[in-house]
């Protein structure tokens, strides 16, 4: 017989060994990576095939999916005060410079030879870079063009060409108008926000002719250029839009295009795969593409974006960051996700190799007219006149995250009927004197 001080010590070393077990080998001991990313349909696949690498790794992914304007403000006050909240964030060819520049990043050029830099797109590996070094990798690249309904052209006996001018937008618009049948001439951004409303309008106000700022960092809200440009934009939403418009980002702009709402819409590329989805789209088999349309010159009519995805120096996990973002950017992920899913479902616009496989280019007939737009958008020269800074639809200054924003509020009211187009951009032109003081002196 066992004497039981004995059976007592047994027992607790099995109580031991069992509770070490749990501590080594419990679920929620995995390594973890948190990771913040924007609530767009890329990213939104990326999570659903996430599975994939924390099974090959072990690594647990925590994500936090926000809107795109929220999701800017919580980074930029993560980052710099230098919490260690997020192991991975998305942000695109605007804040990886600036915040490479500023230390808050880790440097992503180290990713072997086997990730394939030289794939990249040149414009889209440069603007994630700041002195050579990257400090994003681009999960997607995109450009700006026009969507629409080929079979609403063809009705009203309309012919889009391949390169639209504005006027034959309003044109078109006017005459495919149709709100007693929920169709509207037009869809375009309204929400304010500099990676919103400011984005196309970024555009519109480059190829009417105009610029953000002179060389010596006077803004140039109130020049004849921005007034022409906004002017066009409220009337034309305000005449052909939808009803709302006014809250209209990306996301509900595709939207309303996907559910045969809007005769056309001029926005991002890399919604194009959505649009052609039939399972996701009313107008996949009837949907059209062109060029950005032009007003009075080509420069920066059309934008070149990435969104990439980047490790904050406050990390402590950088190491298994890195291999998260190297699968998720990889030529590998790209195939996985068009072998799984469907050719237009792949994240577009990054790679070169993209462009060289026969089933996405059979399955994406817009796929040339992307890379032409990515290839040809030069974000050094955003302006036919001559400006002291890069970046087609954003402005790469530390500045224009507050000015930006600030100004697409002042247009929104424009838009709302709240002010005028010359009460809001003598606001617009106040608020960016505001936050640009000191800059030309520095």
């Amino acid at each position: 017989m066992t004497h039981p001080n004995h059976a007592w010590k047994a027992l607790g070393l099995v109580a031991a060994v069992a509770l070490l077990a749990r501590i080594l080998y419990h679920p929620m001991r995995r390594p973890e990576l948190t990771i913040a990313t924007v609530n767009n349909a890329d990213m939104i696949l990326l999570q659903q095939l996430s599975p994939e690498f924390e099974k090959q790794s072990g690594v647990k992914l925590n994500w936090v999916v926000l809107g795109e304007n929220i999701l800017r403000q919580r980074l930029t006050i993560d980052l710099s005060t230098g919490s260690n909240t997020f192991d991975v964030i998305t942000i695109g060819s605007y804040e990886a410079p600036l915040w490479g520049e500023r230390g808050w990043l880790v440097a992503l050029d180290d990713l072997g030879a086997d990730y394939a830099y030289d794939d990249i797109f040149d414009v889209v590996r440069e603007g994630l870079s700041y002195q050579g070094r990257m400090y994003a990798v681009p999960f997607y690249g995109e450009s700006s063009f026009t969507y629409y309904r080929k079979d609403l052209f063809q009705k009203a006996g309309l012919e889009m060409p391949i390169q639209p001018s504005y006027e034959q937008i309003r044109e078109f618009a006017q005459k495919l108008h149709d709100p007693e049948h929920d169709v509207y001439g037009i869809c375009l951004r309204g929400e304010p926000g500099w990676g919103q409303n400011m984005a196309y309008l970024s555009t519109l106000v480059n190829t009417f002719g105009g610029r953000w700022f002179d060389l010596d960092w006077k803004p140039q809200l109130t020049s004849p250029a921005w007034e022409e440009a906004v002017s066009f934009y409220v009337n034309l939403l305000r005449n052909y839009g939808p009803p709302g418009a006014i809250s209209d980002g990306h996301n509900e702009n595709r939207a309303l295009f996907a559910n045969g709402n809007c005769a056309m819409w001029v926005d991002a590329t890399s919604a194009a795969g959505y649009i052609l989805d039939p399972s996701q789209s009313r107008v996949a088999s009837t949907t059209g593409f062109a060029k950005a349309p032009i007003a009075r010159v080509a420069n920066g009519a059309a934008w070149v974006w990435a969104w990439g995805l980047a490790i904050p120096t406050s990390s402590k996990r950088a190491a298994l960051a890195k291999q998260f973002v190297k699968w998720a950017t990889s030529r590998h992920y790209i195939e996985m996700v068009g072998e799984r899913f469907g050719w237009l479902r792949i994240p577009p616009g990054s790679r070169k190799s993209t462009y060289e496989i026969p089933t996405y280019l059979q399955a994406a007939p817009f796929a040339p007219l992307v890379r032409e737009a990515i290839l040809h958008a030069d974000y050094t020269k955003p302006s036919a006149l001559s400006v002291p800074y890069v970046g087609i639809q954003y402005v790469g200054i530390p500045e224009f995250q507050a000015i930006g924003t600030e100004v697409g509020q002042e247009i929104n009211a424009a838009l709302a009927g709240r002010a005028t187009v010359e009460q809001a951009l003598a606001l617009a032109q106040a608020d960016a004197e505001r936050d640009l003081e000191g800059r030309a002196h520095q």
